[in-house]
């Protein structure tokens, strides 16, 4: 039996929920409650021990890391070609999923934070205008490459969708709340309308009960 554990709130939850709902794979969701602190519990500490999310349990196997998870679904379903199979076109999916969390996922992380977590979920006060002015600097320079990248390509890395497609778009979910500054890069608000379309991202969305963005 496949689990997943999660908080669906989170693009990090959102995007291994996409993946298993376009594959057909119907695990079993375990909400967890981080703002309860659920994810501290000894119990999940003891699948994960950073205490965070999303987490997968496959039987005897627990996976944590969310673009793991994702490449580890996707080999279940090989002909999907979520993930290459030749060794060039996977390290290309890799690669942009390394890139997602090394640059694209902390700077949509900022504007997030401090205009969604902040006032709508832990109800603690204004954004910090200092961390919203360094974070919309860095949206902005990695928006420029990820605009780049789509242009002349109907997903990330060409012609196929693939599981970076879905890691990078996951954050866009929130894009009108968090105000991410997306008015500049037609290419990104192109290429997410055609995720949101996409039955397995409409399904998912009505699960974690989130608004979708206008970006397209």
């Amino acid at each position: 039996m496949t689990e997943l554990y999660v908080f669906p709130p989170s693009p990090r939850a959102f995007k291994v929920m996409a993946i298993a709902n376009h594959l057909g794979i119907e695990p079993t969701l375990h909400v967890l409650d981080l703002i309860k602190g659920e994810q501290k519990s000894p119990q999940y500490a003891a699948l994960n021990p950073n205490m965070r999310m999303p987490t997968l349990r496959d039987g005897d196997y627990v996976l944590w890391e969310s673009n793991a998870i994702m490449q580890y679904l996707a080999a279940k379903r090989p002909e999907s070609r979520l993930l290459p199979t030749d060794e060039k076109g996977r390290l290309d999916v890799t690669r942009w999923q390394f890139w997602d969390l090394a640059h694209w996922d902390p700077a949509c992380a900022v504007l997030i934070f401090e205009n969604v977590v902040k006032s709508v979920v832990l109800k603690s006060g204004e954004p910090d205008p200092a961390a919203i002015a360094k974070g919309t600097e860095s949206f902005h320079r990695v928006a420029q490459v990820l605009d780049g990248q789509l242009k002349g390509k109907t997903f990330v890395t060409g012609d196929t969708l693939t599981v970076a497609d879905f890691s990078l778009g996951a954050p866009l979910n929130l894009a009108d709340m968090a105000r991410f500054p997306l008015e500049p890069y037609g290419e990104i608000k192109r290429w997410y309308g055609s995720l949101r379309a996409l039955p397995a991202w409409q399904k998912t969305l009505a699960q974690c009960a989130m608004p979708t963005a206008a970006a397209a």
